[in-house]
Parts: structure tokens; C-alpha cells; sequence
């Protein structure tokens, strides 16, 4: 097979650079693996560049990563481009592939990159970003563009490639800048990889959480309201309320507290816990009586006040609170993506203050806690430990001690793991749950976070067996992220078709005419009572149209009400999973629905 790459200490490195620097390591062939295709989706991003310029000639780049979903380039032409023009863009690509030029490596001086640049503004925004006082380019036949690399060889490797999309981008993913025109595409060794891939992205338009939310009525967005900030509708309210009730009877079982701490904290405690110094450019601060706060982007601190509130001995460890807190984060108006990245939600949040020698027994605990939720909703999921990252606090030797405790206690439970190195937070290491979904895609969600340092610098203690003042271990924990982020998750994995226990609305009750409208009411009241959420189609329409506008909603059972039901006591069912049609007495029918409700046990 192609080598294409070199692979040493986590380093991946072109060819032609390993042989300039003697760099001898791991070879990287190319295949669909993840190595060999952040090269290979590289390449093909500096290829569109390339039949971009060629197409557009006064097009200006700005960067063109490869990203989770393959891979997107930013610039700038005078021409307006649209979709429609992608397979234009996409047969250019194949035009220059064919011609297989070399991608070649050269180094200037910045000095000298300014001055080949200064008529390119993008390329000049690049370069403020670059700390070196050299850059590197890359050039394949007349396109050259500054870049760190790696690359493939040639670009005639790059065969089997799509454009997926194309968006507007804010230069920086910032709302004051200009807006750039952005193209998605994706890139695979083989021709199947990338078919299957594409049928994929398909399945994922139809199971989009904004466009499913929009139909049942889920949540919405309101430009008068504010970029990132939900709103959530009434059937939106009841699926939120079922998944808090859930977790919150689960958390109770397990011995943890529920706290609420408040939404802003005087700056100053947000200096001593560090976030103030590596994570102030993602919060929002405010000023009170000339006191300067700032709105939580997490819950700890105020937790940490929860456990300040009284001493506490050895025998009262593990200390567990937990709260649906609400945060808030800046994220760029870029970034955002319905549910997926706000600017305002709520963590199931929940720390864990106990003794060093306790640590392992708690992480399993809650790798358990997170096996349960996550196989009862149909997940597979895998467990990354992340290292220290380059933003950090606290001394390297708690790092290690930490980090090694995370090892020892996955080891020991012989739980699989992979490393992610440097993904940790700022104040600690952690094991962070990936899962995948329906369709085969992976999303970041849970986490579990060691942290001596917070106990540290805020000077926690309890009294040993001997008296001595003793600094707990914190542990960080959320285990679905955010109630956001998860049910647009969720939305997507079911493709709108929750389970009856966490369903928006479980029962549509359908009256056939005005006259069945109050045993209607009298049955939805029932069903209210053993919790269980219906709602009643009684418009002025027919009752096909009625039925066709409950089935919509993908609510889970019809239940249709006429003279005969009213007589007997009874219910006409239809079953959209199953595609069933039965009666059942009122009765069979509550203690039924009561089972299906009660079935899931967190």
C-alpha cells in the first residue's frame, strides 16, 4: 500500500519533511484509518483551494482544517457561489487530481510571507495567529497556501471525495468580522468508505434535531431573543421533565444531595478556583455595587461553598451534591448548532468530595451510573482518559498522581480505555464517555474529572480518624453533559420516536365527535395521575386529518373515542411502533400504560 506519512510520539509528519529532518517512525499507509485520513482530507482541502482559485480567480483563502466531519475551507470571491456550483467545484478537484502534481514544502521568513501576501487580507489574518518567525507553504502545481501540514505526496492520490455542504462562516467565528463563504467535504482511501459515509449523511439529514424538534414541537430559537439561548415548548418541557424525574430518583438512590448554588459569584472566587485566568474568555461578567461577577460556566464553586458550610469528618466521606445547574458559556456565533452548542444550558452536575483512598470505588460507581443510562437508551459507548492539557494549574506531580488514579481504577475493573493526551480540564485529568448513536456517530457527552487542585486552593478540609485536617479529593461528574446536548442527541438516535417512558406526549387521545370530548378529558386526568402525558385532538377537523396530525408528532399510541368506548369502558388503540390496532378496557389500558411507563429504572 501508499506510505504517505510518518508517525512518532503522536507526531505525524509528510514525507518529504521526515526525510529533510531524519525522522524515522511509524509508517502510515493510505487506508481509512484516522491517522491516514486527516492527511488524505488535508490534502483535499488545499485540492478544492486549489479548483477554487483556479475556478475563481480572485478568491482569497483563510484556513482550511480538517474537522470531526472531514474537512472545510473559509474565503472570500466577489462571485456568489452556491450549492449548485459544488459539482462544478467537485469535477475541477478531479480535473487537477488527474494531473497528480507533487504537494511540495518550502519555509520563508515572516517578514517574507507578509510581503508575498500583502495584497491577500485573509492570509495576513493568518499569519497574526502564527507565533513563529517562520511559516511554512505548501505548493501542488500553480496553488501554493501557508500551512503547517502534513500533506500526501501527490495530489493524484485523492480519488474518492464529496462537497457536502456550503454555509456562511464569520472570519474567526467571530459575529463582529466579516462573513466568509465556507464548503464542507469529506474524503475516504476507498470508494465503499465514502458511499457509506454518504448514506449516512443522508439518514442524518432526516433525523436533524432542528428539523425534528420544529415538527413535534420541541424547542425554538427566536433572533429577537438571542443567538444560542433555547426555548423550550411545552412538548419540549414534558420530555426535559421526565429525564430530570429519572435522574433525579437515580441520583437519591445513590446517596447523592440535591444543591443549588446561585447563577453569578463575585470574580474573586473565580480567580481563586483559576477560571478567571483559563477560562475567563469564555464566560460573561457583570458589575454589582462596583463588585465585578461572574455568571457560572460551571457548577464546582458553588458546590465547594455547599461543602464549606459545615466540617465534616472522615466517616462523612464520600460527600455527593448534584444539581440541574443552569450556566451559561460565550461561544462564537460560528459554533453554534441548534441544541448541539448554546450559550445557555443545563449540566446534570454533580461532584463528589471524598477520601484518596476512596477514589477508586466512587470512578467505578459512576462508570457503572453511566453504563446503566447509557444501555438503557441503546448507546454503545467507549471511555477516554484525557491527560493535562497545555492551559492548566496545579503542580505536575498532583497531575500524575491524578491521572495514574483514573489508570489504576479503570485497570483494576478491567475496563477498556484509549488515551486522549492533553484533552483534560484545566484543573484536572479525566475519563470522558464517547457514544455512538443509531446511525454510527460518535458524541462527546459525559465526564468524570479527578481535581486536587480545586480543594487545594480553596483550602478544603475534613478531621482524620486522628484529628488531622486532611484535603479531600474532588470529583467532577455529569454524565449526560447537558440536558441540551443529550436530547438533541437523543432526538437524532431515535429520529423522533422516544421510548414511551421519556416520550414528549405518550397518548394521543382522539374524540370521534363533540359528544366523547369530556370522557376524553376524564381519561387524559387518569393517565395525568399515574404520569403519563397525553393530549386530546379535538379541533374542528375530520378525524382522519386528527389522526394524520397526532401520527406527526410521532407520539407512541392513538387512542380513538366514540360512542361504543364510552358504553364499555373501553379504548380503540393504535399502536404506531408496533402497527397494531387493539381495544382494551379502561382498566388494562392504565395499568398498562403505568407499565410501560415504569418499566426504566435508572
Amino acid at each position: 500500500m501508499n506510505e504517505i506519512a510518518i508517525k512518532k510520539d503522536g507526531e505525524i509528519v509528510d514525507l518529504q519533511t521526515a526525510q529533510e529532518l531524519g525522522f524515522e517512525g511509524e509508517q502510515i499507509h493510505l487506508d481509512n484509518s484516522p491517522d491516514s485520513l486527516e492527511v488524505l482530507r488535508h490534502s483535499t482541502a488545499h485540492l478544492m483551494a486549489q479548483a477554487i482559485k483556479s475556478l475563481y480567480p480572485d478568491a482569497e483563502f483563510y484556513v482550511g482544517p480538517v474537522v470531526k466531519e472531514g474537512f472545510y475551507y473559509d474565503f472570500k470571491t466577489s462571485t456568489e457561489i452556491g450549492a449548485g456550483d459544488l459539482k462544478k467545484i467537485e469535477k475541477q478537484m478531479l480535473s487537477f487530481a488527474k494531473k497528480k502534481y507533487p504537494i511540495e514544502k518550502y519555509e520563508i521568513t515572516m517578514d517574507e510571507a507578509k510581503e508575498k501576501f500583502k495584497d491577500d487580507h485573509l492570509k495576513l489574518e493568518v499569519m497574526k495567529r502564527i507565533p513563529s518567525e517562520t511559516v511554512s507553504i505548501y505548493k501542488q502545481g500553480e496553488f501554493e497556501d501557508l500551512c503547517r501540514g502534513p500533506h500526501l505526496p501527490n495530489i493524484g492520490l485523492i480519488r474518492y471525495f464529496k462537497l457536502t455542504k456550503i454555509s456562511g462562516a464569520y472570519l474567526g467565528g467571530d459575529s463582529k468580522n466579516e462573513m466568509l463563504t465556507r464548503i464542507y467535504g469529506i474524503a475516504f482511501a476507498t470508494k465503499e468508505a465514502l458511499k457509506e459515509h454518504m448514506t449516512m449523511l443522508a439518514e442524518a439529514e432526516k433525523r436533524d434535531h432542528r428539523k425534528i424538534g420544529n415538527e413535534m414541537k420541541l424547542f425554538t430559537f427566536r433572533e429577537e431573543v438571542g443567538a444560542g439561548f433555547p426555548i423550550w415548548l411545552p412538548a419540549g418541557g414534558r420530555l426535559r421533565a421526565r429525564l430530570e424525574s429519572l435522574l433525579f430518583k437515580a441520583h437519591r438512590k445513590r446517596g447523592y444531595e440535591p444543591v443549588r448554588g446561585p447563577e453569578m459569584l463575585r470574580s474573586d472566587l473565580w480567580k481563586t478556583s483559576g477560571h478567571y485566568q483559563n477560562y475567563g474568555e469564555n464566560m460573561y461578567f457583570t458589575h454589582i455595587d462596583e463588585l465585578e461577577f461572574g455568571v457560572k460556566p460551571m457548577n464546582c464553586v458553588g458546590h465547594i461553598k455547599v461543602y464549606e458550610d459545615e466540617l465534616h469528618s472522615y466517616r462523612d466521606l464520600p460527600i455527593k451534591y448534584f444539581e440541574y445547574g443552569v450556566v451559561h458559556r460565550h461561544e462564537l456565533t460560528g459554533a453554534l448548532h441548534g441544541l448541539f452548542r448554546v450559550r445557555e444550558f443545563t449540566q446534570d452536575d454533580a461532584h463528589i468530595f471524598c477520601r484518596a483512598d476512596q477514589i477508586e470505588e466512587q470512578i467505578i460507581e459512576v462508570v457503572d451510573f453511566v453504563d446503566k443510562i447509557m444501555t438503557t437508551f441503546d448507546f454503545d459507548y467507549k471511555m477516554m482518559i484525557s491527560t493535562k492539557p497545555e492551559k492548566a494549574v496545579g503542580d505536575d506531580k498532583v497531575w500524575e498522581i491524578s491521572t495514574q488514579a483514573l489508570k489504576n481504577a479503570m485497570d483494576t475493573n478491567q475496563l477498556a480505555y484509549e488515551i486522549d493526551e492533553g484533552g483534560g480540564a484545566f484543573y484536572g485529568p479525566k475519563i470522558d464517555i464517547k457514544i455512538t448513536d443509531a446511525i454510527g456517530r460518535e458524541w462527546q457527552c459525559g465526564t468524570i474529572q479527578l481535581d486536587f487542585n480545586l480543594p487545594e486552593r480553596f483550602k478544603l478540609e475534613y478531621n482524620s480518624e486522628e484529628n488531622d485536617k486532611i484535603q479531600p479529593v474532588m470529583i467532577h461528574r455529569a454524565i449526560l453533559g447537558s440536558f441540551e446536548r443529550f436530547i438533541g442527541i437523543l432526538t437524532e438516535h431515535y429520529a423522533g420516536e422516544f421510548p414511551m417512558f421519556i416520550a414528549p406526549t405518550q397518548i394521543a387521545i382522539v374524540p370521534v365527535a363533540e359528544t366523547h370530548k369530556e370522557y376524553a378529558k376524564l381519561l387524559s386526568d387518569k393517565l395525568i395521575d399515574i404520569n403519563a402525558d397525553s393530549e386530546i385532538y379535538a379541533k374542528n377537523d375530520s378525524l382522519n386529518k386528527r389522526i394524520r396530525t397526532a401520527e406527526k408528532t410521532r407520539v407512541p399510541m392513538i387512542v380513538i373515542i366514540g360512542d361504543e368506548e364510552i358504553v364499555n369502558k373501553t379504548v380503540a388503540i393504535r399502536d404506531r411502533r408496533t402497527r397494531e390496532q387493539y381495544n382494551m378496557s379502561e382498566e388494562d389500558f392504565l395499568a398498562f400504560i403505568q407499565t410501560k411507563i415504569n418499566e426504566v429504572n435508572f
